[in-house]
């Protein structure tokens, strides 16, 4: 492990205390410019997003209304009911993103195979830069304001569901994610706004 890496996991509390914990559950509101481009009126309520740690996948709920949740693998997403009751799926649901551009409207099932596959890809940075198949490097740093954050490309997996294949992130001084730059795979390979924390 690179030593940038390995600083910045030991930032977010080491490894040893990652792989002691299986699952993690957060609240959470998302909002931006994205959802109206792709059609989807995007309310501000919280919600709950669940991840495994150490797999890929990750639930959303409620989602759509409630008394639904989603369930997404990157070879899955289903939008379910509280009894597990399947109301939409979409096998292989990558797929169903060719030819989509940043202005392609989304139906639920886009939506949360995005939802998925970011949120998880954002809750377990930089774990998951660690783990079997990702490839790593320091590259320049980045100057915000008085700080630098230094800077580490990520080349994932084609196993991982995420934005794109190459990923920068930024961390600064105490070693924090500060940024995430990435190219939105699933929207025609547009260049996202930096994501700042």
């Amino acid at each position: 492990m690179i030593p940038l890496l390995s600083d910045a996991i030991q930032a977010h509390g080491g490894l040893d205390r990652w792989r002691a914990r299986r699952s993690l559950a957060a609240s959470i509101v998302t909002g931006g410019e994205l959802w109206a481009l792709k059609g989807i009126d995007q309310d501000r309520s919280p919600r709950t997003m669940r991840i495994d740690l150490h797999r890929e996948w990750a639930s959303v709920e409620p989602f759509g209304k409630a008394g639904q949740r989603t369930d997404f693998t990157p070879e899955r997403i289903a939008i379910e009911a509280e009894d597990g009751r399947v109301i939409a799926e979409r096998r292989h649901p990558r797929a169903s993103f060719a030819r989509h551009d940043m202005r392609t409207h989304w139906d639920p099932l886009h939506r949360a195979y995005f939802n998925g596959y970011a949120l998880w890809t954002y809750l377990t940075t930089p774990f998951l830069l660690a783990t079997d198949g990702f490839k790593v490097r320091e590259i320049d740093p980045w100057r915000e304001g008085m700080e630098t954050w230094r800077g580490l490309r990520a080349i994932f997996p084609p196993e991982i569901a995420s934005h794109g294949t190459e990923q920068d992130f930024y961390f600064g001084p105490d070693m924090l994610v500060r940024r995430h730059d990435y190219r939105v795979e699933i929207a025609g390979g547009v260049c996202s706004r930096p994501v700042h924390f």
